[in-house]
């Protein structure tokens, strides 16, 4: 069965964009994208809420970025051979390929994606995310801390469930971030 897996950027008090919606702060520089890049190797169906998907929909086209570092093209490269859905009910369609659209999050659905999946699966978004851990769909947890605090905003974990984490594995990069995988001991 493959991996549900929930991965992000998150600042020091636990939040993935501050009040006004913003995460500039976490961009990961080329040490924490290249090992990045290496985790999300196993992944072949990313789970997305409509506001994340829009965010990363950019990568379905990196030659808008100008000339770009390797690790820049490897990220855009496994974006783009994986499969997507996106859970909305107001996107009307979809700007990259391999992706559908699903109106309604099925813990059901996921569930079964998991047992036919031949890859893992990554869930990205606070709010779906949160419908997948109140469901106990999550097997895995990687956060990436950034060393900032920014007081509020976007919360990386729903306030209203408990975990059982068992400590994977951890690193600690040049530039002050922490990464640190945990398994769901209840998942």
């Amino acid at each position: 069965m493959a991996r549900l897996i929930y991965s992000g950027l998150i600042s020091v008090d636990g939040y993935m964009a501050d009040r006004e919606g913003n995460f500039d702060w976490a961009e990961p520089d080329a040490e924490v994208h290249s090992f990045l890049n290496g985790l999300q190797r196993t992944v072949g169906t990313y789970l997305f809420g409509r506001r994340m998907y829009e965010v990363l929909a950019v990568w379905e086209h990196p030659e808008s970025f100008g000339e770009v570092p390797a690790y820049i093209r490897d990220f855009a490269e496994q974006w783009q051979a994986a499969d997507k859905v996106v859970y909305s009910r107001t996107l009307q369609d979809v700007s990259t390929a391999r992706t559908r659209i699903e109106r309604e999050f099925s813990a059901d659905a996921v569930a079964r994606l998991k047992e036919q999946a031949g890859r893992d699966l990554a869930i990205g978004g606070p709010e779906i995310a949160a419908e997948a851990i109140r469901a106990g769909l999550v097997d895995e947890f990687q956060m990436f801390l950034t060393p900032v605090a920014v007081g509020g905003g976007k919360r990386f974990l729903p306030d209203d469930v408990r975990l059982g984490l068992e400590l994977l594995e951890e690193r600690r990069f040049g530039n002050g971030t922490v990464f640190l995988r945990y398994a769901n001991r209840a998942g």
